[in-house]
């Protein structure tokens, strides 16, 4: 069966079951701990991700930790935080310099983002999945934002998603301009690569 066709109705019906999932707080708890520990020997100094919007999780408390965990080091590290920027025109993302209490602003989109800080180039990227399946690939909301973004940025940075056990679709057919991610993971623990984490 072509799914290209119902992938709007299969969006919307994730993004309704993510906003009501009654045990959210539970699950997200979860994934903070599975994403700090999956942090745990990374040897990246600056990572991308995104500020949670429509029940998304929120991975920035686990990597405020990860940051601060990196001034702790024997040889301490300056580790570093972005969140996207959106770019209207070409449709791509950048990502700037973020920090809590860091300045803010919305986007054209309502998403706040850092406002006037620095540029970065993420090596290891988080995104959020609406939902996801085997092989590592990603259902997002449908503006191919990160599609875009991730065939611009040279070296391409490493690519996680994040999202709950709720989201995966275990007979999810990609696109052919689909591209896996480099891994995936959910409150259960690492669902990509299979077997590995």
């Amino acid at each position: 069966m072509n799914k290209s066709f119902d992938k709007k109705a299969l969006r919307e019906r994730l993004l309704q079951e993510r906003l009501h999932l009654e045990d959210r707080l539970a699950r997200a708890d979860a994934l903070q701990d599975i994403m700090r520990i999956w942090l745990v020997g990374r040897p990246d100094t600056v990572i991308g991700a995104y500020w949670p919007i429509k029940g998304e999780f929120d991975p920035l408390p686990a990597l405020h930790r990860w940051k601060e965990d990196g001034e702790l080091l024997d040889e301490p590290q300056r580790r570093r935080i972005g969140l996207p920027v959106v770019n209207k025109v070409h449709k791509t993302l950048t990502f700037h310099a973020w920090y809590p209490g860091c300045p803010m602003e919305e986007d054209a989109y309502g998403i706040p983002k850092p406002k006037d800080t620095e540029m970065l180039v993420p090596t290891l990227l988080f995104v959020p999945c609406v939902g996801y399946g085997p092989g590592g690939y990603r259902l997002g909301y449908g503006g191919g934002f990160y599609d875009r973004t991730l065939a611009s940025l040279q070296p391409r940075p490493f690519t996680v998603g994040l999202g709950f056990t709720n989201g995966f679709i275990d007979d999810f057919e990609p696109e052919e301009h689909d591209l896996p991610l480099d891994a995936i993971l959910n409150d259960n623990g690492v669902v990509w690569p299979v077997g590995r984490g």
